[in-house]
Order: C-alpha cells, then sequence, then structure tokens
C-alpha cells in the first residue's frame, strides 16, 4: 500500500486522527471520515497507515546505548492497581548526583516512542523513569490502538495514582540528587499539571507538552516551576490555557509557556507525520535547559 507523503495527508484528515486517538469518535466513524477526505487516488486505508505511528523512526538512542543504563523496575501503589512498573534509565557515569524525571506517556501506555524519550533524559544526565498506566493489564500491547483501548478500560482515578506513586519511588532514589521533575506528552501533560498542583512537596519541576491543566482550585499548590509547551493548531487543549495561565498567574505560580507556530497536537512525537522537526527540538532543547535549571546539583 503507498503511503502518502505527510505534507499530502489533508488538515480533516489529522482533525479525525486527534479526535480518534482521544476516544472521541470510534475506527468506524475514524475510516468513514477518511473515505470522505480522501483525495487525488489515496484511499482511506493509506490515509489511516500514515497516521498511524512507525516507532522505527522514532528511536534516537539506543537501547544499548553505553552511555546509559537501562532495566525495568516495579514499585508499590496501594491507592491504584497495588504495583506499577516502569522503564528505568540511568547515566551509567555520572559525574555527580543526577537530577530525577518522570516521563508520563500518551492514553495508549508506554510505547517505544515514550521509552526513547527515557533514554533522551538519561543520555543527557538525567535519571529517567516511564511507567506503564497498562501494566495491570499485561503492559503495552504493542501496537496503540489496543494500547489505547486497553488504557480507556482503567479506572482514571487509579492511573493518576499509579503516577503519583511512581514519582514517590523515583524522588527519593539512590544515585540521585533527590530533585523530581515531571515531563508528559498528552495524557501525560495532563498528568505532569496534575503532580505538579498535588505532589508540591515532591515535584519541583513540570514540563506538560499538550496536557489538560489540573482542577483549578489545585493551581494554588504549585510550588514547581513550570515549561508549557503548546501546539499551534490544538483546539482542545488551546482552550483550556486562558483560564489555566489566569490562575498560574493569580497565584504567583513560575511558569514559561511556548505555542510553535505551524504545529500540531503531537508533534514532538518523531514517530507520526504530526511530528515537527524544527519546533520538536526547540521544545526538547527548552526542556533540557529547564531541567538542568531546576534539577541540578
Amino acid at each position: 500500500m503507498r503511503k502518502p507523503d505527510p505534507a499530502a495527508i489533508p488538515k480533516p484528515a489529522f482533525d479525525l486522527y486527534d479526535k480518534y486517538a482521544h476516544g472521541l469518535i470510534d475506527r468506524r466513524q475514524f475510516m468513514t471520515g477518511l473515505a470522505r477526505v480522501a483525495v487525488g487516488g489515496v484511499t482511506a486505508s493509506a490515509l489511516f497507515a500514515a497516521l498511524r505511528p512507525d516507532y522505527a523512526l522514532a528511536q534516537q538512542v539506543s537501547f544499548t546505548d553505553p552511555d546509559i543504563l537501562a532495566s525495568y523496575r516495579e514499585f508499590d501503589s496501594p491507592e491504584g492497581h497495588g504495583k506499577g512498573r516502569g522503564y528505568l534509565v540511568q547515566p551509567r557515569n555520572p559525574s555527580s548526583p543526577p537530577g530525577l524525571v518522570l516521563v508520563v506517556h500518551e492514553n495508549r501506555g508506554l510505547n517505544p516512542y515514550i521509552e526513547d524519550v527515557a533514554r533522551r533524559l538519561a543520555k543527557a544526565g538525567f535519571i529517567a523513569f516511564a511507567p506503564d498506566a497498562l501494566f495491570p493489564l499485561g503492559g503495552y500491547p504493542g501496537n496503540d490502538d489496543d494500547g489505547r483501548t486497553l488504557q480507556q478500560q482503567l479506572d482514571g482515578d487509579k492511573i493518576a495514582a499509579d503516577f503519583a506513586a511512581a514519582a514517590r519511588f523515583l524522588q527519593p532514589l539512590d544515585g540521585g540528587n533527590g530533585k523530581l521533575g515531571v515531563v508528559g506528552f498528552c495524557f501525560g501533560g495532563f498528568i505532569a499539571n496534575k503532580l505538579a498542583a498535588e505532589l508540591p512537596e515532591r515535584v519541583g519541576a513540570a514540563v506538560p507538552f499538550y496536557g489538560m491543566p489540573p482542577a483549578l482550585d489545585k493551581v494554588a499548590d504549585i510550588k514547581a516551576a513550570l515549561l508549557i509547551q503548546m501546539a499551534e493548531d490544538d483546539e482542545r487543549i488551546n482552550a483550556a490555557w486562558p483560564d489555566y495561565e489566569a490562575a498560574l498567574q493569580r497565584h504567583g505560580v513560575s511558569y514559561q509557556a511556548y505555542q510553535y507556530p505551524g504545529t500540531q497536537h503531537g508533534f514532538h512525537n518523531d514517530s507520526t507525520p504530526r511530528y515537527h522537526p524544527e519546533a520538536a527540538e526547540l521544545a526538547w532543547s527548552r526542556t533540557l535547559a529547564f531541567f538542568n535549571e531546576h534539577l541540578a546539583g
């Protein structure tokens, strides 16, 4: 099947994919919509194939990179699903105890892209831990469609409790300096915001990529510095930003916010056609500089 060039994918197809990826329409509705917008001899099936992630494209740091040490670790989560499991990646020979970063995946489990993000952080000198919300159901199933379906079957409050438990596991981890940051993408961006609000005694820095805000009545509790990363074309997330920003300003929370021109929701994910290389590189360089500022020493 011929996959269309990302530049040739019509914008309505991206909009449909965003709704499908976030559970607002089912697969039948998604495919019906793609059939309506398919043009130029490109079929709905070809559009679907082009829009789905290709994780072979996403690996920037090999899991065998000699500068890192990677393993899977379990942790207790008494208020969540009892036990959690995540991908722990550490720099092999840090010059000093590194800062620690919790990496929170999208709404489909711990896929290869998020594991690679954890390796990128370790390569940059941080201890990174990426939990898998799907661990109670056997873990990420190997594809995002099934992963999304599985995550929808879990209780959202228990998922959030599992990530809070992961933060409590990570922050005092031997070898780290005790300074904890959180970075998350989409659903993970919401969790990054939520943990900053609900674990102010632990979270010192948070970087939500295109994530919904926490409950606005919890914003006053945030002590972490925030780096808010947003896409230009992201109606659902951007609609919530003015009220969130007003609350951050009202309560004197330290934050920086960037909206990247010409980008869509998910622009950092280099396994999909929504990836925007220049914006992703700039957003990531800002993320690393932000964590170096707030988690070093």
